[in-house]
């Protein structure tokens, strides 16, 4: 890998497609505004229509001759992620990059629409089902690529598959860690599973390091914490890089040439929290090919998305 690599090393990208969840704020508008600039078509799959409008807006002004939609998807309703799906792959258009990017973080215990713990639920279960729900148009592309936004909070993480929704037992912070291990274990699962039907497609994984979101304060703040919100912030200014630099690594991923089925990258600093992207390694657990298999049966049964295709 190159040193140093930026967002100006983003390749040409004119007459690629790109989705990127939660492209609105933060590392997924980082993301979404970088491949615009490198012409790109680039979806903007968001919950909240009125905010996704307004980074459309400011990509397009921006980069005058950037090719930049919204979409609405939520991904805590199984409906509208089979929504999302139909609407896109109605186009018959080539998808080149799904950028599994949207999540949320430690928050306190809440359903999603279809009754799934929140943070698995969103994070995990419906970038599952909508990768499955594309994996079509994704294998009907040359060079297309399936990019999963995980965290070093991964580390810590164990799958409960005995209380996967913690309705015996609840952490907010154990949910999340649950949460980023899956989609490691999703990602890996599906490098393998490509690789073993024969598909070009690859299935890659990124970390931002410490990178100031939104992300950080939404869980106190939907708690009242107001003095963990506020730590939060402190933290953010003190310690993290900004979402430019965060998004990096998810912008090698989805567009360097090297890049492998099955890599994994991160910030390149100390502790991986800051810095430019490098490749980087993940947990043993993350490696478990039964738990990913487990993982995966269940995540069919759950969202009643099977992938036919590398079945």
């Amino acid at each position: 890998m190159a040193p140093r690599w930026t967002a100006d090393d983003v390749p040409e990208l004119a007459g690629r497609t790109f989705i990127v969840t939660g492209g609105n704020s933060g590392l997924g508008y980082e993301t979404a505004r970088s491949l615009a600039r490198k012409r790109a078509r680039v979806v903007l799959a968001c919950r909240d229509p009125a905010k996704a409008k307004t980074a459309v807006d400011a990509i397009a002004l921006e980069s005058p001759a950037a090719r930049v939609e919204a979409m609405e998807l939520d991904l805590a309703s199984l409906a509208s992620v089979r929504s999302f799906a139909e609407a896109f792959a109605a186009r018959g258009e080539a998808l080149h990059g799904l950028i599994n990017n949207a999540g949320v973080m430690a928050l306190p215990r809440r359903r999603t629409a279809d009754g799934f713990e929140m943070q698995l639920g969103t994070n995990h279960l419906g970038h599952f089902a909508l990768t499955g729900l594309l994996l079509e148009r994704l294998l009907a592309t040359q060079g297309a690529r399936v990019v999963a936004v995980s965290s070093s909070a991964h580390r810590p993480g164990r799958i409960a598959f005995d209380d996967l929704h913690g309705e015996r037992r609840y952490g907010k912070w154990r949910a999340y860690a649950q949460s980023k291990l899956a989609n490691l274990l999703f990602a890996y699962e599906l490098q393998r599973r490509l690789a073993h039907a024969g598909s070009a497609v690859i299935s890659v994984a990124c970390h931002p390091g410490y990178a100031a979101t939104n992300l950080q304060a939404a869980g106190p703040r939907m708690e009242g914490a107001r003095w963990m919100e506020r730590i939060m912030r402190l933290g953010n200014a003190l310690l993290s890089q900004d979402a430019a630099m965060g998004a990096l690594p998810t912008l090698y991923a989805a567009t360097a040439a090297d890049v492998r089925g099955g890599e994994f990258f991160g910030p390149d600093g100390f502790g991986e929290m800051t810095g430019y992207p490098r490749r980087v390694a993940s947990s043993a657990r993350s490696h478990d090919p039964a738990a990913a298999a487990k993982l995966w049966e269940v995540s069919e049964a759950l969202t009643g998305v099977r992938y036919e295709a590398l079945a």
